[in-house]
C-alpha cells in the first residue's frame, strides 16, 4: 500500500496532534474535517465570560511547540485559541483543512478495506484511515428537568454562550457548579442585578496559583529556553501528583482535603452558613478538583444566593426547587457539563460485516485498546477516546502519546499493504484490567461525568500519565492484518 489516505474529524488539540505526527512521518495525503468555520475545538466553542484552562499553559500545550509568550500562567480562552491557530499555520495544516464539513457517518467496506465518510451535505470521501478527534467534552448536556423549554427569557448553555444577551441588572439563574460555572459565576456577578446559583453537588476547590507573565518573563523564556522547559516540568510534576494522590497515596489525598477545607472555609467566612453548603460530602478526587480563587468570594456577595435544594421544574419566569419555592429569573444559564460518555456521537460508525460501533461494539459502554482502536473496526482510530481522560493531568500529554501510536499504526498499515485490526483478545484483556482497577478507585465513590448511568467508568485512565505513555506504545503483535476482498 502506498501512503494511506486519511480523514481526521475535528480540529482541536487532538486532531492537530494527529495531523502533525502523520505529516512528520510522511503521511501527507490527509484531510482535516471541521464542522465549524474555524479551528479550535472546545477552545473555539467555549467563549463564556472567564473561560480559561485549569492546567498551567506551559504544560497545557504541545511539548514540541512551546510558547514563550503566554500572557498568563493559566491562560484564558482567547490566548489558547490563538495558540491553536498558530500551530495550524506553523505546521502547514491549513491546506489540509476543510471547514464547514460535518461528518454524519463512516462505514467500512469489507471488499475494499476502505472507509466511506459521509458528510452532512451528502458528499462522500473514500479513505484508508479515519481518525476521530471529536473529544469527550464537545456536546453540551442538559438535565431532564420538567418545563425546561418553557422558560420565557433568554436561556443558553455555558458552552453556547449568547453574547447578545445583556446581563447588566438582570436576575440570572445558573444551574450547575462544575468547572465552567466556577469560572463564569465570578465573571458575571459584578454586573448582574441578582444571581441565583443552583448547586447539586459541591466541588472541592484548591487555590489557583495564577500570575500574569510580564515582558521580562517572555524575554527569559524565549532567550533561555531551559527556563520554559523547567516551568513545564514543574507543572507536569504538580498535576501528576494529583493522580498520585487519587491512585497511590491516600494520606496525600487527605492532606489535599485538609488544604481544600481550610481554603474554602476561610473564603466563605464572610457569609455565615455558606461553608456548610459548599463543603463536599464525598471523597476528594471522586470528581475533578477545581482551582479557583474567586468563586467562593463571589458567592459571599450580597447579590448572590446559593441554593442547594434540588431543581424540580422550570417555569416561564424562573426555577422551582423541591421545597416548592420559585426563584424568579430573567436569564437562565445552564452550567451542566457535557455528554462525556457518548463517544463519537452523533456520528454513525459501521465496521466489519456491518457491525455498529454504538449499537453492537459499545452497547454496554465505550471501550477501546488504550482508548484508540476497536476490534472489527480496522482503520478507525480514536483520539481522546474511552478511558484516556486524566484525573489530574493535561490531556495534551495523552494526545501526544496517542498521536505517536497512530503514526506507527499508519506506518504498519503501509508495510502490511492492508488494513490492521486490533486483536479482540488483546483488547478484552486490556479492558478487563482497566475496569478492574477503576472498580476500586476513588472515581467509583460518587456520581460524576466520569461514569455511565450503570456505574461503568468510560472516561478515566486508572493510573498515571507517565504509565500511559510507557504502556500505550504501538506493538505490531497486538494487531492482525485484515484480508480484503
Amino acid at each position: 500500500m502506498a501512503s494511506p489516505t486519511i480523514a481526521i474529524i475535528g480540529s482541536g488539540f487532538g486532531g492537530l496532534a494527529a495531523a502533525i505526527e502523520l505529516k512528520k512521518r510522511g503521511h501527507d495525503d490527509l484531510v482535516i474535517l471541521e464542522k465549524a468555520d474555524e479551528v479550535g475545538g472546545v477552545w473555539r466553542e467555549n467563549t463564556y465570560p472567564g473561560a480559561a484552562c485549569d492546567v498551567a499553559s506551559p504544560f497545557y500545550s504541545f511539548s514540541f511547540e512551546q510558547n514563550p509568550h503566554w500572557p498568563h500562567r493559566f491562560s484564558r480562552q482567547p490566548a489558547i485559541l490563538d495558540y491553536i491557530r498558530g500551530v495550524v499555520d506553523t505546521y502547514d495544516l491549513r491546506r489540509h483543512l476543510r471547514l464547514g464539513a460535518e461528518v454524519a457517518s463512516a462505514a467500512y467496506d469489507d471488499a475494499t478495506g476502505r472507509w466511506t465518510v459521509t458528510l452532512a451535505s451528502g458528499e462522500e470521501l473514500v479513505v484508508d484511515i479515519v481518525v476521530s478527534a471529536v473529544g469527550q467534552l464537545s456536546r453540551p448536556a442538559f438535565p431532564a428537568i420538567a418545563g425546561r423549554e418553557t422558560f420565557a427569557g433568554p436561556a443558553f448553555h455555558s458552552a453556547e454562550w449568547d453574547h447578545s444577551v445583556d446581563l447588566a441588572g438582570k436576575r440570572v439563574a445558573v444551574i450547575g457548579t462544575g468547572a465552567s460555572a466556577i469560572q463564569f459565576v465570578p465573571a458575571i456577578q459584578p454586573a448582574v442585578g441578582h444571581l441565583t446559583v443552583f448547586q447539586r453537588t459541591a466541588p472541592y476547590l484548591l487555590p489557583r496559583p495564577d500570575r500574569e507573565f510580564t515582558p521580562l518573563h517572555h524575554k527569559v523564556f524565549e532567550r533561555v529556553p531551559v527556563t520554559a522547559r523547567a516551568e513545564r516540568l514543574t507543572w507536569y510534576a504538580m498535576v501528576e501528583s494529583l493522580s498520585v494522590a487519587w491512585i497511590y497515596a491516600k494520606p496525600y489525598a487527605r492532606v489535599l482535603r485538609t488544604i481544600s477545607r481550610t481554603f474554602m472555609r476561610k473564603q466563605a467566612k464572610a457569609k455565615p452558613g455558606l461553608f456548610e453548603k459548599i463543603w463536599p460530602d464525598y471523597p476528594i478526587g471522586c470528581k475533578r478538583v477545581l482551582f479557583s480563587d474567586d468563586y467562593v468570594p463571589a458567592l459571599t456577595q450580597s447579590n448572590v444566593d446559593l441554593v442547594t435544594d434540588s431543581v424540580a421544574s422550570i417555569t416561564p419566569t424562573g426555577v422551582v426547587t423541591a421545597d416548592g419555592a420559585e426563584h424568579a429569573a430573567d436569564v437562565l444559564v445552564w452550567g451542566t457539563g457535557f455528554k462525556a460518555t457518548e463517544f463519537l456521537a452523533p456520528m454513525s460508525i459501521t465496521g466489519r460485516a456491518g457491525r455498529s460501533l454504538h449499537d453492537d461494539a459499545w452497547k454496554d459502554g465505550a471501550r477501546a485498546y488504550y482508548g484508540m482502536t476497536v476490534p472489527d473496526f480496522p482503520g478507525l482510530f480514536v483520539m481522546y477516546g474511552p478511558n484516556t481522560n486524566s484525573g489530574g493531568g493535561s490531556i495534551i500529554y495523552f494526545l501526544e502519546t496517542q498521536a505517536r501510536h497512530l503514526g506507527a499504526y499508519a506506518d504498519a498499515t503501509v508495510a502490511a499493504g492492508a488494513p490492521l485490526d486490533v486483536r479482540r483478545e488483546v483488547e478484552d484483556a486490556y479492558d478487563a484490567e482497566v475496569q478492574a482497577s477503576l472498580a476500586g478507585s476513588v472515581w467509583s465513590a460518587c456520581r460524576s461525568w466520569y461514569r455511565q448511568a450503570d456505574g461503568r467508568i468510560t472516561t478515566n485512565w486508572p493510573w498515571l500519565g507517565v504509565q500511559y505513555r510507557a504502556r500505550a506504545k504501538f506493538r505490531p503483535e497486538d494487531y492482525e492484518v485484515v484480508p480484503v476482498g
